[in-house]
């Protein structure tokens, strides 16, 4: 969780979001797959405001996925501008998706850049890490948002550097990334570093 004048930021997974419940959350940021079923525990959460965004966790166009687009990252910013401004109190803006490591890791470094534009990319990269260890931010959604908001590549060359961090921890992630379709993000790693 962050702290600042605009609002807290809890960035969580499917099977963490029984344990946010009671900690005042105002907005809730959903970013699921098309097909899967909302999730039941959000109903019980103290009444909030809430966006849902369905597309597949991919960082190219291919047969059955769909692809995050500008119009869904648009909404997103939207939304988090939104939960800024929620009243006199900052909000509290909790992004999940399903295990809380690519969809709403990159919400989230979006998020952090908009309400930070003074931030540098690598302050919201260690950010993000700081709110989840685990973050491996989804390339398409950070390519999006970083025309959105006219960063220049910023957003970009600091997931590179974030990509790298994940890949000296875990040297193993490269392949599976690879795999699941995601080695241009490792390639991103590699350039990074060179």
């Amino acid at each position: 969780m962050t702290d600042n004048s605009l609002f807290r930021l809890t960035v969580c997974g499917l099977d963490e979001l029984s344990q946010e419940r009671a900690n005042g959350v105002s907005h809730v940021l959903s970013l699921l797959d098309p097909e899967a079923p909302e999730p039941e525990i959000l109903a019980l959460y103290p009444p909030h405001r809430r966006a849902v965004l369905r597309f597949h966790d991919v960082i190219e166009a291919r047969q059955g996925a769909i692809a995050p687009a500008e119009a869904d990252v648009a909404r997103l910013l939207a939304f988090a501008r939104e939960a800024s401004h929620a009243g006199p109190a900052p909000g509290h803006l909790l992004v999940h998706c399903h295990a809380g490591v690519s969809r709403s890791t990159a919400a989230s470094f979006l998020i952090l850049a908009q309400a930070h534009p003074e931030w540098p990319g690598r302050r919201i990269s260690d950010e993000v890490l700081r709110l989840r260890p685990q973050a491996w931010p989804n390339l398409l959604i950070l390519e999006l948002g970083d025309a959105l908001l006219g960063r220049r590549g910023e957003i970009l060359e600091a997931a590179a550097s974030l990509y790298r961090r994940a890949l000296l921890r875990n040297p193993t992630l490269a392949w599976a990334m690879r795999m699941g379709g995601r080695g241009r993000e490792v390639r991103c790693a590699h350039e990074e570093s060179a």
